[in-house]
């Protein structure tokens, strides 16, 4: 890929936690995670989703799901700059207002299925694919979950079901940001070994730095990654990644913050250093 392009990815990736950042100021929301997966969110729809801002329901389209749902300001972000919806409507997250709140909502044009009850949208992906399969149709798809969603017993049951298919049209995403909820996941139920894991339930694996357009570019072109097998990317992540105020902090699972601390906020993402320094002081209070 060209270079120009990881900028503008960049550059996409800057602005859509930007927009994170003020959902979290219209009626709070899961920010740290939601921060950790916008780099894979810009990724995929800027350069592997076959898929049309202007036509959503194409059926030609790859099928993107998002399992892990609470992230969905990361989603919402990406649609406000690809043009999917107007970027205003996100002034009125968590409102009644509009249907742009914590999950997904399948009246926001791009959203594939409802999600937010963690360890389900797994077993939907792989059904969507085993109905492209016995069509014989070339979409693809594509689903997120959370690291901490794999303690889920759905998960490797629909695991079980994707590799007996041999769905090759299925990628799995891990956002591997090493917090479930508001503790490491190592503390609390261990995941690792992954790869191993997903290797043993028919998988194909690769790891990869989840904040790196150009390890997600290499990573991404290899798939399928193995005729008949389901492919899976566990991507290494940073919870709360742009802020280093709030980045690896299990206390910011979710938050609501105030006007002040929001644009204090987006002045630390912008690598403002006394912004930072002030984002430090009132959200340690």
């Amino acid at each position: 890929m060209a270079s120009n392009n990881y900028e503008i990815m960049e550059k996409r990736a800057l602005a859509v936690r930007e927009h994170i950042i003020r959902m979290s100021g219209c009626g709070g929301c899961f920010i740290g995670a939601s921060l950790s997966c916008a780099d894979l969110l810009v990724y995929i729809y800027s350069d592997f989703l076959r898929f049309d801002p202007a036509d959503t329901l194409n059926p030609g389209r790859d099928y993107f799901l998002l399992s892990k749902g609470h992230d969905v300001p990361a989603l919402y972000g990406v649609f406000a700059e690809l043009g999917i919806i107007d970027a205003l409507r996100l002034k009125d997250h968590a409102t009644t207002k509009d249907n742009i709140y914590w999950h997904p909502n399948r009246n926001i044009p791009g959203v594939e299925y409802y999600s937010g009850s963690l360890g389900h949208l797994l077993s939907v992906a792989m059904g969507i694919a085993w109905d492209l399969k016995i069509k014989d149709n070339s979409n693809r798809v594509i689903v997120l979950l959370g690291d901490g969603e794999l303690n889920e017993g759905s998960v490797w049951e629909g695991l079980l079901v994707a590799a007996a298919k041999k769905l090759d049209n299925l990628l799995i995403i891990i956002d591997r940001n090493h917090f479930q909820a508001n503790m490491r996941t190592e503390e609390l139920t261990p995941l690792e070994p992954l790869e191993a894991k997903f290797a043993a339930f028919g998988c194909e694996v690769i790891r990869v730095k989840g904040h790196s357009f150009t390890d997600l570019d290499k990573a991404f072109s290899k798939f399928p990654f193995s005729g008949g097998k389901p492919s899976v990317i566990i991507a290494d992540t940073v919870r709360g990644k742009g802020l280093p105020s709030i980045e690896e902090r299990a206390d910011r699972w979710f938050a609501k913050f105030s006007d002040d601390e929001v644009e204090s906020l987006i002045g630390e993402l912008h690598g403002q250093e006394n912004a930072r320094i002030h984002s430090e002081i009132i959200i340690a209070r």
